[in-house]
C-alpha cells in the first residue's frame, strides 16, 4: 500500500507513535481486544527535487476480523406445509401443566437448552440402535446436533438427524405431557432383552423436557420425519395455550428440527455467546458433535468414560484446565471408577497451587460438578463433597442417579451415600500420595494443609483418617522438613506417653520460646 504525504519528519514521528501507542493500549486493556495487524505505509516528503521515503506502521483489527471470524452457517426454515392443518386439543389439563412446566418446574431458564440437547442425543442414539437391529432405516446426515441462533429474527433452532417421528408419534409424544418416547423405548428394550449400552445412553425419562421451551418461547414449531422407510414429514405447531396443529410438510429432513420464536424477555438466548456458554456448562460431554452456527463447540472429551491407561498427561492437563477454569497444571490426579455399591465414573484433581481469594479470606466455591450419563446435573455441587474438600476440582458421574422430573434435584438420599463414598476414596487417595511421593505431598500440605485441618474440626466421621494426613515441623527436623503423627510416635523416647507441641505462627518463635528449653534438655521432640 503506497500513500504520499507532505509532512515534516517530526510530524510523521509523532503520528506514528500516537497511532501505535493507541493500538497497543487497546490490545492490552480492552476486554474485547482483537489481534492487532500491522500495515506498512510508505510516505514521501519532498526536499528540493528529491523525495525522502519513510516507513510508517499503521495498526488495524480489520484483517484480524476477516481471518479470525469463520463464516457462520445458520439453519434456515425451508420446509413447506402442504397438507391441511389438523387442530388438536392437548390430552391433559394442558394450561395448568404447561404453566407449571414453564414457570415452576425449573430453577433456571437456560435448562431448556440442556433438555433439548438431551432429547436430540436420545433421538440419535435410538437411530443408531435401530440401524443395528433392523434394515432400511435412513441416515441421510451424520449423527450430529446442530443449533442456530439469529439475533435479528430472535429465534433459536435446534436440529438433529436422529430417529424422527411419525404423525402418530408426534401426537403421542408431543400431544401428551409426561409421555416420554425415551421411557417407552427403554421399556421395549427391557421386554426384548436389548443392549444395556443403549439403555445406559438414553437420557430422557419423563417426557416434560420439551415443554421447558415455553420458559423462553412464544411459539414453537417442530418439523419431523421418521427414519422408517417411506415416512412423510410433518409440521407440529403450538403457542402453548391448550391446543396444537399438525400438518404434512415437504422438505423435511429425517430427524427433528425445533424452531423457537423467543419471548422478549428471553432474547439473550438468540446470542451465540450465551448459547456457547450454556452448551459448555450443561452439555459439553454429550456423546454426539454439537455445532453452533456451523462451528463445533463440544471439543473436550469426557475423559472419565475412558480407561485410565488410555488417558495421557496432556489430556489430563487440558481437561483439568477446562473443568477448573484454570491455567496451571494438576499436581495430583485421581481417575476413579467403580460399579459397587454405586456405578461411579470420576476424575478429580488437586491444583498445583492455591491461587484464589481463599488467601484473602474469601471462601472457595466447590470445585466438583455432578453429572449423570455425561449430562450436567449440579454444577459445582455443594452437597457432593464436604466443604473442607472444596479445593478439589473435577467431575463425578453417577449413571444410576434417580432424579426428580426436572432433572435438577436428586431423589431419596442418594447424594449423601455418594458423598460418603467419594470422601473416603479421596482421603485414601491422599494417603497413597503421601506414601508414594512424600516430598511432593509435603509441598501440597504447605499450600492446602489448612483445608485438612478444617476437615478435622468439622468432619466428625472422617477426622481420624484426616489426622493421619497432617504434617508438622518439629524441634528434631530441619526447617521446611515435615513429618506426620505416626512418624513422631514411632521415634518418641522410651517412656514418653504424650505428644508435645507448641502453638506458634513461625518456627523461629518456637525455637526462641523458653518453654522449649525443658524439652531440649530431656531430648524430647516437640512439634509446631
Amino acid at each position: 500500500m503506497l500513500r504520499a504525504f507532505v509532512r515534516s519528519a517530526p510530524s510523521f514521528a509523532r503520528a506514528a507513535r500516537a497511532h501505535s501507542t493507541k493500538a497497543a493500549r487497546f490490545a492490552l486493556f480492552s476486554p474485547h481486544a482483537l489481534p492487532i495487524v500491522r500495515r506498512t505505509a510508505v510516505s514521501a516528503t519532498v526536499v528540493g527535487s528529491q523525495p525522502l521515503l519513510r516507513q510508517i506502521n499503521f495498526y488495524s483489527t480489520e484483517a484480524a476480523l476477516k481471518d479470525e471470524e469463520p463464516k457462520e452457517t445458520l439453519i434456515e426454515e425451508t420446509e413447506v406445509v402442504t397438507g391441511q392443518e389438523q387442530h388438536h386439543e392437548f390430552k391433559t389439563e394442558t394450561k395448568k401443566l404447561l404453566h407449571i412446566v414453564a414457570n415452576s418446574l425449573y430453577s433456571e431458564k437456560e435448562i431448556y437448552h440442556s433438555e433439548l440437547i438431551s432429547n436430540a442425543a436420545d433421538a440419535l442414539e435410538k437411530l443408531r440402535h435401530m440401524q443395528l437391529i433392523e434394515q432400511g432405516f435412513e441416515a441421510t446426515h451424520p449423527l450430529e446436533i446442530h443449533i442456530s441462533v439469529d439475533k435479528e429474527k430472535c429465534t433459536f433452532i435446534i436440529q438433529d438427524f436422529g430417529i424422527g417421528m411419525t404423525e402418530e408419534e408426534l401426537n403421542q409424544n408431543l400431544g401428551t405431557i409426561a409421555q416420554s418416547g425415551s421411557k417407552a423405548f427403554l421399556e421395549n428394550l427391557e421386554k426384548e432383552g436389548g443392549s444395556s449400552m443403549s439403555k445406559d445412553k438414553i437420557i430422557g425419562q419423563f417426557g416434560v423436557g420439551f415443554y421447558s421451551t415455553f420458559m423462553v418461547g412464544d411459539k414453537i414449531k417442530v418439523y419431523s420425519r421418521s427414519a422408517r422407510p417411506g415416512s412423510k414429514g410433518y409440521c407440529w405447531t403450538t403457542d402453548g395455550l391448550g391446543s396444537y396443529t399438525l400438518a404434512e410438510a415437504e422438505g423435511v429432513a429425517v430427524g427433528t428440527k425445533i424452531v423457537i420464536e423467543l419471548r422478549e424477555d428471553s432474547a439473550n438466548f438468540a446470542s451465540k455467546f450465551t448459547i456457547d456458554s450454556v452448551i459448555k456448562k450443561y452439555s459439553n460431554f454429550v456423546g454426539f458433535p454439537i455445532h453452533l452456527n456451523g462451528t463445533k463447540v463440544n471439543t473436550v472429551e469426557p475423559l472419565w468414560t475412558q480407561d485410565k491407561s488410555a488417558v495421557t498427561t496432556d489430556q489430563h492437563r487440558e481437561f483439568y484446565r477446562f473443568v477448573a477454569n484454570a491455567w496451571d497444571d494438576p499436581q495430583f490426579t485421581l481417575h476413579y471408577r467403580t460399579d459397587a455399591p454405586m456405578s461411579i465414573r470420576s476424575i478429580l484433581y488437586v491444583p498445583e497451587h492455591l491461587l484464589s481469594n481463599e488467601l484473602l479470606g474469601q471462601r472457595l466455591e466447590p470445585g466438583v460438578s455432578l453429572y449423570s450419563r455425561k449430562v450436567l446435573i449440579q454444577p459445582k455441587s455443594k452437597a457432593l463433597l464436604p466443604e473442607w474438600l472444596r479445593f478439589v476440582k473435577g467431575v463425578v458421574d453417577l449413571e444410576d442417579l434417580p432424579l426428580n422430573v426436572s432433572r435438577e434435584l436428586l431423589q431419596d438420599n442418594v447424594l449423601s451415600k455418594l458423598r460418603n463414598i467419594m470422601t473416603a476414596r479421596i482421603i485414601r487417595w491422599f494417603h497413597n500420595e503421601s506414601h508414594q511421593n512424600p516430598d511432593k505431598f509435603n509441598k501440597f500440605f504447605l499450600d492446602f494443609g489448612q483445608f485438612l485441618k478444617e476437615g478435622i474440626c468439622i468432619d466428625a466421621q472422617s477426622k481420624k483418617d484426616i489426622a493421619k494426613l497432617l504434617r508438622y515441623e518439629t524441634s528434631a527436623t530441619k526447617e521446611g522438613e515435615l513429618i506426620g503423627l505416626k512418624e513422631y510416635v514411632e521415634r518418641k523416647k522410651e517412656g514418653q506417653e504424650r505428644i508435645y507441641y507448641l502453638l506458634t505462627p513461625k518456627r523461629k518463635f518456637a525455637e526462641e520460646s523458653p518453654y522449649l528449653e525443658a524439652f531440649r534438655k530431656k531430648d524430647i521432640e516437640v512439634s509446631s
